[in-house]
């Protein structure tokens, strides 16, 4: 089907908007988690809805599977490519739309870069507020599609906090509109994080926040990640919410070092990153109290930014924990494992008990605020049995997470990593309402499928656990 649809799709592209090349074609085979990996069929490079719009509607017509692709960065295998679909690029659609002040919020296509809203708009005192480690490069299509968060999500949410309204084409090629504030069903809130199950976004009316009248950053070193978990549990249980309070273990800060030369402490076991933001009188009472609380907790070394390059400067390791890791590993898998902030200890004393039983190293870097993990599983892809071996301590971080009342995903999403995980957290009740929900938008299952669930159902299948293959199971190398 493929063979006949690539003419149809030049005569609405252009011959250079659509490839078809082998070599050509690698280049989009896996997101940020290269662990998984599918060549796709075709890939398009639309630039605007419309052309989308009648992308979608060429393949309900030919039964065939599509899938969104913003900059690629994610990390869960949720723009992985069908080897029998098309993939839908949406990075040429990067325009700025408009940039409304007085109404605090701006529209955007969803290739635009999530940095580049607050470059756009911080001469007039704003900025968007989610941030992912990967902003700089980040599409906000896709933010949309994982409902990303980022450092600053303790305080400020995710995405789908700063979203007030996205034109979406629909599985059947329709371009609409979903709004925060209209009549009926919140249809903005399902589609938000997604995954892009449910259709393509390509226009996003973001929420701009006002810049925070001061901000104040320390970095604490601490003996052992105790130490500065004990300082985490002391903070928020004095009911300070800072902006953000991440936390990097030895192992991450070694990497971070090899990487960016960050100069943290030497000999830390521990840092912890703690900002706060907001009116300048309360920021410096909390800010006395979170850097007196750090002593208590053990900090041998605190270190106050005392401007924006000191400040940008503590925040270098953090935000290039993932890529650095690069520097002391071949390979790794990254998790995002979310667990209540009370037994943030005790599951990591578990991960380094599993790291040691294992002989699989694991770098911890986390939003220690919200709970929100992400341990990177390291190991040598040239080693035979290596990636297996990493793959079931990563498991295995998840299940300690959901033994203790948390959850397998914060802001990377499911995709098709953690499918398989999706039963140990939901019952089949659970799993088979979702499903269901997923075929109210999409009753062909032709809009990203093989995603988020481990065994996908077409829509007006009889609930209950399937007892056979999905009728696109085993087409593409992806389960």
């Amino acid at each position: 089907m493929l063979t006949t649809l690539g003419p149809r799709l030049e005569a609405l592209l252009g011959a250079d908007r659509v490839i078809t090349d082998p070599v050509r074609l690698r280049t989009y085979e896996c997101d940020g988690l290269t662990n998984h990996r599918s060549t796709p069929g075709v890939v398009v490079l639309p630039d605007t809805a419309e052309q989308i719009a009648a992308i979608v509607r060429e393949c309900a017509a030919a039964g065939i599977p599509y899938v969104a692709r913003g900059s690629g960065t994610g990390l869960s295998g949720g723009a992985l490519p069908r080897a029998d679909g098309v993939l839908i690029v949406t990075s040429r659609m990067n325009r700025i739309l408009e940039i409304d002040i007085p109404g605090q919020r701006a529209v955007v296509e969803p290739g635009v870069i999530n940095l580049d809203v607050t470059r756009a708009v911080r001469r007039h005192g704003y900025y968007f507020a989610p941030d992912p480690s990967s902003q700089q490069i980040c599409s906000v299509g896709g933010n949309v599609a994982e409902n990303s968060g980022g450092a600053h999500c303790l305080k400020y949410g995710f995405t789908a906090h700063h979203v007030l309204a996205c034109e979406v084409v629909t599985p059947d090629g329709e371009l609409v509109e979903l709004t925060a504030d209209g009549p009926g069903y919140d249809l903005l809130g399902v589609f938000v994080g997604a995954e892009g199950t449910l259709g393509i976004t390509t226009k996003i009316t973001v929420r701009l926040t006002r810049v925070p009248e001061t901000v104040q950053t320390l970095l604490a070193a601490f003996g052992s990640i105790e130490a500065g978990g004990a300082a985490v549990s002391a903070i928020i249980g004095a009911g300070v919410v800072p902006a953000a309070i991440e936390m990097m273990d030895a192992l991450a800060i070694e990497a971070a070092e090899a990487a960016v030369r960050c100069e943290y402490p030497p000999g830390a076991g521990a840092v912890l990153i703690v900002e706060l933001d907001g009116p300048e009188a309360e920021v410096a009472a909390q800010f006395a109290e979170v850097e007196r609380m750090c002593r208590d907790a053990g900090a041998f070394e605190i270190r106050i930014a005392a401007d924006d390059a000191q400040r940008a400067l503590i925040w270098k390791g953090r935000k290039s924990a993932f890529a650095a890791v690069g520097r002391i590993s071949p390979a790794y898998l990254v998790q995002d494992g979310v667990i209540p902030r009370t037994v943030l200890p005790d599951v990591l004393a578990r991960i380094d008990a599993l790291s040691a039983e294992s002989g699989v190293r694991v770098a911890n870097v986390f939003h220690a605020g919200d709970g929100n993990l992400h341990p990177l599983v390291l190991f040598d892809d040239a080693e035979p049995g290596a990636e297996e071996r990493a793959e079931e301590v990563s498991g295995a971080i998840l299940d300690l997470c959901i033994e203790h009342g948390g959850s397998i995903t914060g802001e990377h999403g499911v995709g098709v990593d953690k499918a398989r995980y999706m039963p140990r957290m939901f019952t089949d009740a659970d799993l088979d309402t979702m499903q269901m929900v997923r075929c109210g938008f999409d009753p062909a299952g032709l809009c990203n499928p093989g995603k988020v669930f481990p065994t996908p159902r077409l829509c007006g299948e009889v609930p209950g656990k399937r007892k056979g293959p999905h009728p696109y199971e085993g087409k593409a190398d992806i389960f």
